[in-house]
């Protein structure tokens, strides 16, 4: 009989389907995860000794990691630029039709044009408006009308689309991605966030989204679809499919990859990802990371997308220094865009947890169709709301040249002026600019306002082109004053030391985007990603000193008010259980003081080593909904032993039940390390689980400080962590535990950490 039981025994000595596996909604175990890749490992290189075909195979794996990257980089470049080129065409389609080729967007209909001439280059025969096309008109009442309408019905068709689509076909795709990509990489499980559908669903929608013309941008969105494109990639090799904490890994180089295309910023992609998305990032990941915002900022340029050879829409390069005095204004705009940011993150919360807790929650479709209405209304008669966000950065951006043909270059030209292009003098601002003005001061109360209300929508939205938006119309208004003030009062003593009459001494672009600069860090709190993301959009290395200056203050400003980012804040609004490595946990409260059970719960749920049954398993898992057990010699010594997962203990008996023959509920389970002897014939077999045991459980005593125990939490990504004293068990502290203590030591409502 003994030998029949041995040989029962050993069913569990080979892995079976599921086990390591995680529930939906739960967090991972980090240490877990990396004894398994290491185990990994050690087979490998083990077997590699063995043959040439081993050692092929071992190469292979070694290999897989950088085959993930090329291809996540690829599709990620191809995905953005399709989503450029789409966009392009559907903004232009609300205004127009080409009609020599109707797939053509404004721009590439009149670049085919041979009538068109230098000054009227955005006019061509073959670019027809609307009412153009169905009255014969293009001036007048009648025409002016039927544009607005048909400008209004374009952005509410896209928008509904748009909504409708990611309601019927993932809801997961709405909104920006990166609260839910931080969480994720922080070791949490929301199944389906990075699957095939989100990622097919969420590019066409982003294209819908941003045509009708609504106030957000896709770049946010582009690092949840390269995370979806990584998550795919990573089902195709067993090493980062099975394991959670690997496939994080390639998600923060997915990311990088993401914000590599969005801005065409690849070194600032990387510094994305380690300074804001991810929570572990291991040098390995930083080189691959490197590599796959290459590959994709590679991708992007080979289908040059707005036919610039540049891979993005706002490049500018300006020519003349800033000076010392300008610093001023700089900080000035720091000091508007933390408290924009502030304004920003305050406002947009309140409204999304309004949404939460009323009936506007019950109807995104119809609150979706209400914004862009009210959006497409008030943009159209002004031009700088009209035109799509990127293109309205792109000119506030721009440095006034001798062949600009914007209203914000309309200076009154000096006649005698003889001079190189390059270096025009500062002009006395003409009428055009005046106008300009006015519209671009209506534009930024329109931005800020319909911001607030737009992001979190049931759509996807970005927050990044908005918040540089709202930057750059500040900073524009603020460089032509000072540009202006240089003019007529050059003999103060602040202009004296550097701009001479006749001189170009203030750039009013460069002020555009430092205030760009300064209001997404107040919103997002970025500082060394977002200088060099700058930089790299605007290829102007010698004004780091500026947007630095700008991106520090508008975060110091910002954290005045509070200490969360907008991304931080959402994701406490939605309580997923985030540890941000940022928050200083300062209390002086012990283990004891948070462990459960607590003095009026009952006794903690714990398994013993030799004499639980079956029976009393399926009990235990039925009657609780803990993630695990403590496994303890008899519940009179309550000596730990290790620690065993629900899953992993559902998992063994579903399959011993079928597998091995004998096993009842009468049967005993037996987690220790002898084979358990059968004492007479009649009796049931037991069952031995001793291979799903952890046997090493962090522990701490009950006298540890919170402080290290938040610490232990953050840096080793556990689960949960048994308090003991003196080898005796007494409690257990969970993640959730940690986040709700930290909650109510911050005097906030502990019940909004809803996830384990």
């Amino acid at each position: 009989m003994m030998n029949g039981t041995g040989n029962l025994m050993d069913f569990l000595d080979e892995p079976f389907p599921d086990v390591g596996t995680y529930e939906d909604f739960h967090t991972i175990d980090w240490l877990r995860e990396k004894s398994r890749d290491t185990d990994r490992h050690r087979k490998i290189t083990t077997k590699s000794k063995e043959s040439y075909w081993e050692l092929i195979k071992s190469l292979l794996d070694a290999w897989s990691g950088w085959v993930v990257m090329l291809l996540i980089g690829m599709l990620t470049g191809t995905l953005a630029g399709v989503i450029d080129l789409a966009v392009d065409w559907m903004t232009d389609l609300k205004e127009g039709v080409c009609l020599s080729a109707f797939y053509y967007s404004h721009e590439q209909c009149c670049w085919t044009s041979n009538e068109t001439t230098f000054d009227d280059r955005d006019k061509c025969p073959q670019w027809q408006k609307w009412a153009e096309l169905m009255t014969g008109h293009s001036e007048g009442a009648g025409a002016y009308v039927l544009n607005y309408f048909l400008y209004v019905l374009w952005a509410l068709l896209f928008s509904f689309l748009a909504v409708s689509l990611v309601r019927v076909f993932a809801p997961y795709a709405c909104g920006s991605g990166i609260p839910e990509i931080k969480t994720i990489l922080s070791g949490f499980i929301i199944r389906g966030y990075l699957g095939k559908w989100t990622l097919l669903i969420k590019t066409v929608t982003l294209v819908l989204a941003v045509s009708s013309g609504l106030s957000l941008g896709k770049e946010g969105p582009l690092v949840h679809v390269a995370c979806c494109c990584g998550n795919l990639f990573c089902s195709l090799f067993s090493k980062y499919s099975k394991n959670e904490g690997k496939r994080r890994e390639v998600l923060s180089a997915a990311a990088a990859a993401g914000v590599s295309v969005a801005f065409g910023a690849p070194i600032g992609g990387v510094l994305f990802s380690l300074e804001e998305v991810s929570y572990y990032f291991p040098l390995k990941t930083l080189w691959r990371s490197f590599f796959a915002a290459l590959v994709a900022a590679f991708t992007l340029r080979a289908i040059n997308p707005f036919g610039n050879s540049r891979l993005v829409l706002f490049y500018v390069e300006y020519h003349t220094p800033w000076y010392m005095a300008e610093l001023v204004p700089f900080i000035l705009l720091g000091v508007f865009g933390g408290l924009w940011g502030t304004l920003f993150i305050r406002g947009n919360i309140a409204w999304c947890r309004r949404r939460k807790t009323t009936l506007l929650g019950k109807y995104p479709v119809l609150e979706v169709i209400v914004i862009t209405g009210i959006t497409a209304v008030l943009a159209f008669p002004n031009p700088y709301t009209r035109r799509s966000t990127s293109e309205l950065i792109s000119e506030l951006f721009n440095d006034c040249g001798a062949l600009e043909s914007s209203q914000l270059c309309d200076y009154v030209n000096n006649p005698n002026m003889s001079r190189p292009v390059d270096d025009i003098p500062d002009r006395p601002a003409g009428p055009g600019v005046y106008t300009a003005l006015w519209q671009l001061a209506l534009a930024l109360i329109f931005k800020i306002v319909i911001t607030i209300f737009t992001f979190g929508m049931k759509i996807p939205s970005g927050l990044f082109i908005p918040s540089m938006a709202v930057g750059a119309i500040a900073g524009r208004i603020v460089g032509i004053a000072v540009e202006q003030m240089a003019y007529h009062h050059h003999d103060w003593i602040i202009f004296k030391n550097w701009c001479r009459p006749g001189a170009d001494c203030v750039t009013p672009g460069l002020y555009a985007m430092v205030g760009a600069a300064a209001c997404l860090g107040g919103v997002t709190r970025m500082t060394v990603s977002l200088v060099v993301i700058m930089f790299e959009l605007t290829g102007g290395l010698e004004y780091i000193v500026p947007l630095m200056a700008a991106a520090v203050t508008s975060k110091w400003v910002a954290d005045a008010f509070g200490k969360e980012g907008i991304y931080e804040s959402h994701i406490q609004l939605n309580g997923y259980p985030y540890l941000d490595v940022r928050d200083e946990f300062t209390h002086r409260t012990l283990a004891t003081d948070v462990m459960r059970p607590r003095r009026s719960e009952p006794p903690l749920a714990v398994l013993t080593q030799d004499s639980t049954t079956v029976e009393d398993v399926e009990t235990l898992i039925k009657d609780t909904d803990y993630n695990g057990f403590p496994v303890v010699v008899s519940r009179e010594s309550e000596r730990l032993i290790g620690f065993v997962q629900r899953r992993e203990l559902t998992v063994a008996i579903k399959t011993a039940r079928q597998k091995q023959d004998g096993v009842v509920s009468s049967s005993v389970v037996y987690f220790t390390e002898d084979n358990p002897q059968v004492a007479e014939a009649c009796d049931p077999q037991p069952l031995k689980l001793r291979r799903i045991l952890n046997l090493s459980p962090f522990t701490v005593t009950d006298h540890t400080p919170m402080e290290t125990v938040v610490d232990i939490f953050r840096k080793l990504g556990l689960r949960q962590c048994l308090v003991t004293r003196s080898g005796r068990l007494l409690g257990i502290i969970t993640k959730k535990d940690v986040l709700r203590h930290m909650a109510q030591m911050m005097n906030q409502d502990p019940e909004s950490i809803m996830f384990n």
